[in-house]
């Protein structure tokens, strides 16, 4: 039986632990708290082994000299032990400190500096080797934790211990310290400051650490909570391990809330295979992630055999005729609802299932803007996807109602929050969710904290509805001559909306000269179109580069030129010779544009754009077809968009 737990949710505690405790004393063994796919295989952990492995972690740590107000970092790829790990150091007085598993030995020096890391709980032996190449410049790390034993046998650094060595421990340490975990849970406050959040960095600053207590943190997952009442049998795959604000709303505090089942996927690359066994009826990505499932569902059905293109063109247009009657609150009629049940049944549950969308009944995108396409892609399938903001600093602030969604808004603002717009466009916040400040960084807080106000950096504008609309970063707004401004965003979202580009970096050049975009082409798509259309091609900077592929990327461009200002087209391009990589700084752990960086790495490629270059040469490392990279010299071709305008 389906209990709804919404009238429920204040009386489990007003921190983490507490709730977790509640929920161990009410459900035990007999419910499931979390899955993990491990040796292909679902594991199950109930509500008993959750509690139990947070309680004696907690207390290994103690074990170890933890102290109240100690740091715990935790890297890994989503796992329940990245969920022990962080309510373990909360119940014992702690604060958890997430890190992206991606990160270089460097960037997670400067995380461990800046916070003052006195604990680390990390997966596996890449992390851990990581965390021994920078062990003698942190003198304050005490402990290392890893709970993937595989390849660390023959390790015997003092610094390192396994996880389950760790749980010995604690329990060793309850034995001479009854009730003290216990006792620690208990004098926890909802004021009791509990996780550093990192902010990616996005604008080319190193990462401010954003404190945050329970009451902040609820305050977000109890906003979604109110938009979308969670069951205590809904299913919910995490993406992203709690390291950005979202996931600790989602899949630390609307989990506890609501005891639903967490279900982690064997690795990050089977995460969409494993979705399709658990069936989520929750799912939330970032938009990049949303876009990129809908273009490689496009790409399929243009490698697909005659039927089934038929099939698609054929029934794809009934769905978006229904989302389009959705969008205006309009009754659909009969002939509409038996079209669309013929569709649903032949193409869109198939569809759905492929995506392992077929239960999803609760979406959510947010990170950056999602394109329209895909947006209305999702709503002919009847997945009501729907997009959210907040920030890492202020919290939550938008979300629609299922009956109120609009592809062009985040939503109006949830009851008990105030939103503003200065007279420069941004947008200003205030609410229960607002952060705390910067980790001893007063100066940086005052910016962006002011009267209660938090200075979101964001620009966008409020509907006549409440609804608000997102547009960009402010200061990433580019300025074309006549004081005209092009958000970049706008016209990147509706470029990786093609099946044929993974990322688009949108630029004005100097003095705001005109509209300019360089492309990184969708690998695995565009190599499988070149197949069939017997384009030769050895690396992807000789595919990125062919004439062919140029002309594929001139079609997308055209078509979004139809759609912007006119002083928003894009009037020249440039395919890059290879993706964007987080690791060399180009984007931010969640896949946005570090364009500050950008700027200063392709300084020279930019300056032959605005200089009315035909190609502008490179030296550059390549990846090949068979897997192996190396040093190649060539030419990028600069291309004009016929009909842009000057």
């Amino acid at each position: 039986m389906t209990i709804r737990m919404e009238q429920t949710y204040w009386e489990k505690g007003d921190t983490w632990p507490k709730i977790l405790r509640y929920n161990c004393e009410k459900y035990g063994d007999h419910r499931r708290a979390m899955r993990h796919k491990h040796y292909g295989v679902w594991q199950p952990y109930t509500w008993k082994d959750y509690y139990l492995n947070v309680k004696y972690l907690g207390l290994g740590f103690l074990a170890f000299g933890f102290e109240a107000g100690d740091k715990v970092m935790i890297i890994g790829d989503n796992a329940p032990q990245w969920y022990y790990a962080e309510l373990a150091a909360q119940a014992i007085h702690g604060l958890s400190v997430g890190l992206f598993s991606e990160l270089l030995p460097s960037e997670i020096k400067y995380i461990a500096e800046n916070c003052e890391a006195r604990f680390a709980v990390v997966e596996d032996q890449e992390q851990v080797d990581k965390l021994l190449e920078i062990n003698d410049e942190l003198p304050l790390l005490k402990k290392i934790i890893y709970w993937n034993y595989k390849g660390l046998a023959h390790y015997d650094d003092e610094i390192l211990v396994g996880y389950r060595e760790t749980l010995t421990q604690g329990k060793t340490y309850e034995a001479e310290h009854a009730g003290l975990f216990e006792q620690n849970v208990e004098n926890g406050r909802a004021d009791d400051e509990c996780a550093i959040i990192y902010t990616a960095g996005t604008t080319g600053s190193a990462p401010k650490g954003a404190v945050h207590t329970y009451r902040t943190l609820r305050a977000g997952a109890d906003y979604l909570l109110k938009l979308d009442p969670w069951f205590e049998n809904d299913n919910v795959v995490p993406y992203l391990p709690p390291v950005w604000i979202n996931e600790q709303w989602i899949g630390i505090g609307c989990h506890l809330l609501s005891a639903g089942i967490l279900n982690f996927a064997e690795a990050a690359e089977t995460q969409q295979r494993d979705s399709k066994e658990t069936g989520p009826s929750i799912v939330f990505y970032g938009a990049r992630l949303w876009e990129s499932q809908a273009a490689t569902v496009q790409a399929r059905i243009l490698g697909a055999d005659a039927i089934k293109r038929f099939a698609y063109r054929l029934l794809m247009p009934v769905g978006y005729k229904a989302a389009d009657v959705r969008y205006r609150r309009q009754n659909p009629g009969v002939t509409l609802k038996m079209l669309y049940y013929f569709a649903d049944i032949f193409l869109f549950k198939s569809i759905k299932h492929s995506l392992g969308l077929s239960n999803a009944r609760i979406c959510y995108t947010t990170g950056a803007i999602l394109s329209p396409h895909a947006f209305r892609f999702y709503h002919a399938l009847n997945i009501p996807l729907k997009s959210l903001y907040g920030t890492t600093e202020g919290g939550a602030l938008t979300g629609a109602r299922n009956d109120e969604i609009h592809s062009e808004t985040v939503g109006p603002g949830h009851e008990g929050t105030e939103v503003s717009i200065s007279a420069t466009g941004e947008i200003r916040y205030r609410q229960p969710g607002v952060f705390v400040g910067y980790y001893k960084d007063p100066e940086g807080t005052a910016v962006v904290l002011k009267d209660g106000w938090f200075h979101s950096g964001d620009t966008g504008s409020i509907r006549e509805d409440g609804h608000l609309v997102f547009t960009d970063r402010l200061k990433d707004l580019l300025e074309l001559p006549g004081e005209r401004k092009v958000a970049p965003q706008f016209i990147e979202s509706r470029l990786r909306s093609s099946p044929h580009i993974k990322d688009a970096w949108i630029l004005v050049g100097p003095q705001g000269a005109y509209v300019a975009a360089v492309i990184v082409i969708n690998y695995d798509n565009v190599s499988r179109w070149a197949g069939k259309n017997r384009v030769a091609f050895t690396s992807f900077a000789e595919l990125s580069q062919a004439p062919e592929v140029y002309e594929l990327v001139r079609q997308d461009i055209a078509r979004v030129n139809q759609i912007v200002p006119a002083e928003s087209r894009v009037k020249k391009y440039i395919n890059l010779h290879k993706e964007l990589d987080p690791d060399e700084g180009e984007l931010t752990r969640t896949r946005n544009l570090r364009r500050a960086f950008l700027v200063e790495r392709y300084h020279k490629l930019i300056d032959a754009i605005y200089s009315d270059n035909e190609a502008v040469p490179i030296e550059a490392q390549d990846r090949y077809r068979d897997g192996r990279t190396g040093t190649i010299e060539t030419s990028l071709r600069i291309q004009s968009v016929e009909g842009a305008g000057s």
